[in-house]
């Protein structure tokens, strides 16, 4: 049987899809204005030339703080829809979002499964994405055009609420690093694998522990493994803080 293919070129966003860990671009740029203000403010005050460091190590914090809201903002987005081509869906898959948030990924992936679904799994924490609720993701859908091909759930990754073999994909964006244990990692991976159908295909893509996801990947005897960092547009603050994509299929 021939399927249709869903691939189009991506339409421009009508959600709001919020700062992924917003604590840490706000520190940024508070730091970067305060080393700045100290250097102006020590020369106007007491006459004494600005210590070199504190303009210089202003003017990076404020373009990390910059690097970091175009990842956030514009970087990812692109990242993903790369990622989300290569895996020329059909139209016709299920496919799951560990950490859905308020649903960039999710989304993205809903609009190529016209005859397909997207589900979604969270804990909703507000420190891991501002405005993370899942009102917000609804809303989000229904801006998209495609409230009526996702699922939402409140769920750990660690004890995923579905039957075993039920989805086509996993993927996950940088949410299984905020499981601070590795056993709980290590559980989310099984977790995903488990969940996933003979011949599904998992996509992981994060800032911390891949070199992890992969071991536990190939133990649990995945195939097809490739673990490689994505470029620039997923730098949060700089190239020493890059974002990796872990790959994998499952064994038919």
């Amino acid at each position: 049987m021939t399927h249709r293919t869903s691939h189009r070129p991506a339409a421009r966003r009508q959600g709001e899809y919020g700062v992924d860990a917003p604590y840490v671009p706000t520190l940024y740029g508070a730091m970067g204005i305060g080393l700045l203000a100290w250097g102006v403010v020590t020369f106007a005050v007491d006459g004494l030339t600005p210590a070199p460091w504190a303009l210089f190590a202003g003017c990076v914090t404020l373009v990390c703080a910059g690097l970091y809201l175009y990842t956030t903002r514009r970087g990812k987005f692109v990242v993903w829809e790369k990622l989300l081509d290569r895996l020329a869906l059909r139209g016709d898959e299920r496919v799951l979002d560990l950490g859905c948030g308020r649903g960039a990924v999710l989304l993205a992936a809903a609009r190529r499964l016209p005859d397909g679904r997207a589900y979604g799994v969270d804990l909703w924490r507000s420190q891991d994405q501002s405005g993370n609720d899942p009102a917000t993701t609804e809303r989000n859908a229904r801006a998209e055009g495609v409230a009526d091909r996702i699922e939402l759930h409140t769920a750990d990754m660690t004890q995923l609420p579905f039957e075993s073999d039920q989805f086509d994909v996993v993927v996950s964006s940088l949410a299984l690093h905020n499981i601070s244990d590795p056993a709980g990692r290590t559980s989310a991976i099984e977790e995903a694998v488990r969940v996933l159908r003979p011949g599904g295909r998992l996509v992981v893509a994060d800032i911390r522990n891949t070199r992890q996801y992969g071991a536990d990947l190939q133990r649990l005897g995945m195939r097809s493994l490739t673990r490689r960092a994505v470029g620039a547009r997923m730098w949060w603050s700089g190239p020493w803080m890059p974002t990796t994509v872990v790959c994998g299929t499952k064994p038919s």
